[in-house]
């Protein structure tokens, strides 16, 4: 807990490894031995939704398989910098959507407080940021009428 920090500075030339992304996944909203997900919800609501994003497209976190299914091809990455460059230096970037108006923001809270933690823990960068254009965000994600996006968390090494 004491090196838990929010970290802006990212080494664009190291990436992170599958073994290290599905660890920050399972972390962020994964699935236990148990059946259960890593994070807390109210009323066991557990539409909380993860996508990763990077220069290639987006993917969606599917927490039951533990893998990553592509949503789209299209760079979104501009829409989360806005004028904050630093953000275009991380390797992996971490979208936070829900469809519950009152929990969604507490369960997306506890799932980025344990990304904090394990990058802590790892030796990451991180940092939880709002979105600038959540609305073309949503459009790119193809996000349902009553879904939105939450938080922006890119995670990286530090620089």
């Amino acid at each position: 807990l004491i090196s838990r920090q929010s970290g802006r500075s990212y080494d664009a030339d190291k990436r992170i490894d599958d073994t290290t992304l599905s660890e920050i996944l399972w972390s962020a909203r994964g699935v236990n031995q148990y059946g259960k997900i890593t994070i807390p919800t109210a009323r066991n609501n557990q539409d909380l939704k993860v996508f990763v994003l990077d220069a290639g497209g987006a993917w969606l976190y599917n927490a039951q398989a533990n893998q990553l299914e592509k949503v789209s091809e299209q760079n979104m990455l501009p829409y989360l910098a806005e004028k904050q460059s630093f953000i275009l230096q991380a390797p992996v970037h971490l979208v936070y959507v829900s469809s519950d108006k009152t929990w969604g923001f507490a369960h997306a809270g506890s799932a980025y407080q344990n990304v904090y933690l394990y990058a802590a823990a790892k030796g990451l960068n991180t940092v939880i940021r709002g979105l600038p254009h959540d609305e073309k965000m949503a459009q790119a994600l193809n996000l349902s009428a009553d879904e939105f996006t939450i938080a922006h968390q890119p995670v990286g090494y530090p620089k």
